[in-house]
């Protein structure tokens, strides 16, 4: 047990933890994270990311620009019964894996000075003066916790949500635009398909846990019955490259705002709210959040505000910023991947294109 008391301890690390890592160690706090995978990892996500966090990537000192990334500046949208609308994507986004994304902000939270245990799974989380932070290895105190843990939460929390939906995601060698983002619906679900580095896309889909019981819990055999009846899905599955020997997968998915604090740890990314992917850009919502939370987090360690106005501003600013975006996106959900609904929606859109844009230019925020 050490007795050393950290400023921020930070129990996740995905792209909100670890941007929150080095923006607190950039302030100069001692900073220590916890993540229960090792780096690098796969991890499920549609690895389109939004440019109005591409400036603060490049701040947090990751050279997107050496990279050679896709740059994505159209979206495509496409029903089973092969409807479809095409459009241009005003601010546009890039593509990189989160394989890659995510250890080169681990790289940098370690240049920065964060304390970094990847393969340590935090067991429980105790508040008296400071936090008590107990992993299977030893026992850490800090000022102040925050919760990135992702899409599922913690034991250690009193609230918790569990959903109905389950995501796959796989990347693979194929022919298609370098600057599209493409999203096919299904029964109960969608595909997107973009581009990656390395000449590589991301396939990754969202459906329901009731279309993978239907099909005998068999992911091939699910795809096969419901994923193919969208003409553009059963030619990537026949005729892509598969990079994996199975896919990467979570399951038990919420959609929704959250709270951001509870147990008093201040939470963010997708514990704090999980946007549904069509139309929505969850990674530059976490990286946004975590810009935000790292001003107030300063001005609490520095005692100008007490923890209840932590919570109150984190609050504001969170909803003011993203609520809107998530209930959206989750509206948008419910009426896409229906059966007919789509169908109709998707023709609607292919001929209201002010409508289109409207919506599409939504999905996006501003730059930071």
């Amino acid at each position: 047990m050490s007795n050393k008391i950290y400023d921020c301890a930070i129990i996740g690390g995905g792209v909100a933890g670890l941007t929150l890592s080095i923006q607190m160690a950039n302030l100069g706090y001692k900073t220590i994270l916890f993540e229960k995978n090792k780096y690098p990892f796969h991890k499920v996500c549609g690895e389109y990311v939004s440019n109005e966090c591409y400036d603060f990537l490049k701040r947090l000192g990751i050279k997107l620009d050496e990279m050679n990334l896709p740059f994505i500046d159209e979206v495509k949208i496409t029903s089973p019964k092969g409807y479809f609308f095409h459009e241009k994507l005003d601010l546009g986004g890039f593509g990189i894996s989160r394989y890659k994304l995510d250890y080169e902000l681990f790289k940098k939270a370690l240049e920065s000075g964060v304390e970094v245990f990847d393969g340590t799974k935090v067991n429980d989380v105790e508040k008296n003066d400071n936090y008590k932070i107990t992993t299977k290895e030893d026992i850490f105190y800090s000022k102040i916790v925050c919760g990135s843990f992702g899409k599922h939460a913690q034991h250690f929390l009193k609230s918790k949500n569990e959903g109905d939906f389950l995501a796959v995601k796989y990347h693979i060698k194929t022919d298609f635009p370098n600057n599209l983002v493409e999203l096919n619906n299904f029964y109960n679900g969608y595909c997107g398909i973009s581009k990656i580095e390395n000449d590589e896309y991301c396939m990754c889909y969202l459906t329901t846990v009731e279309n993978l019981k239907n099909s005998n819990n068999n992911i091939k055999e699910m795809e096969k019955n419901i994923l193919y009846k969208n003409k553009n899905l059963k030619k990537y599955f026949n005729e892509a490259e598969f990079l994996y020997d199975k896919p990467v997968t979570i399951s038990q998915i919420y959609f929704g705002k959250r709270k951001t604090s509870s147990s008093n740890i201040i939470l963010l990314g997708d514990s704090a709210g999980t946007i549904a992917p069509l139309f929505g850009n969850g990674m530059s919502i976490a990286m946004r959040a975590s810009f935000e939370l790292s001003k107030r987090l300063d001005k609490y360690l520095k005692n100008i505000i007490s923890f209840k106005q932590l919570e109150y501003e984190y609050e504001n600013v969170f909803n003011n910023m993203f609520l809107s975006r998530i209930n959206r996106s989750i509206f948008l959900q419910k009426i896409f991947g229906k059966k007919y609904m789509t169908d109709l929606i998707i023709a609607f859109l292919s001929k209201n294109t002010y409508i289109t844009k409207k919506l599409i230019a939504k999905s996006h925020g501003d730059i930071f």
